[in-house]
């Protein structure tokens, strides 16, 4: 494979609550390694049908504001037809919907380029499954 285009997958233990998970520390090492020092394009996604991957400020309360929001527009009660797994699983069906389950973010001489407060973050409203795998890939 060309060094053109590299790409790894990370496991997260999303402990098996709503999350938003930042990625962001992961995405640098592996442009550390990946584009040593080139631009490009990185590529966050979520194999999942419940996951997604959202580009937002954490630690000053958006996270939890995020997933009050998805509480708000996909309550977790029986109205789903989706309906296998915990109560009101099948809104972790429609989370996708809503926030991407990928990303493509610009890579400049091999850093990031978010902007001051913006992180990269898993999106994770789905307890039954605690186990996570992301795709992390670079196109320079």
């Amino acid at each position: 494979m060309s060094n053109a285009f590299t790409t790894t997958t990370l496991h997260v233990a999303t402990g098996g609550r709503e999350t938003v998970h930042d990625l962001t520390d992961d995405c640098a090492a592996f442009l550390r390694r990946a584009a040593a020092g080139r631009s490009g394009l990185l590529n966050v996604f979520v194999p999942h049908a419940t996951a997604g991957v959202a580009v937002l400020e954490t630690g000053a309360g958006s996270d939890d504001d995020l997933l009050a929001a998805l509480h708000t527009l996909l309550p977790a009660d029986n109205r789903w037809q989706h309906r296998h797994g915990s109560p009101g699983h099948g809104r972790d069906h429609v989370l996708p919907a809503l926030v991407a389950p990928h990303a493509t973010l610009p890579v400049v001489d091999g850093e990031l380029t978010l902007g001051t407060w913006q992180s990269v973050c898993l999106v994770d409203t789905n307890k039954d499954n605690p186990d996570r795998q992301v795709r992390l890939s670079f196109l320079g």
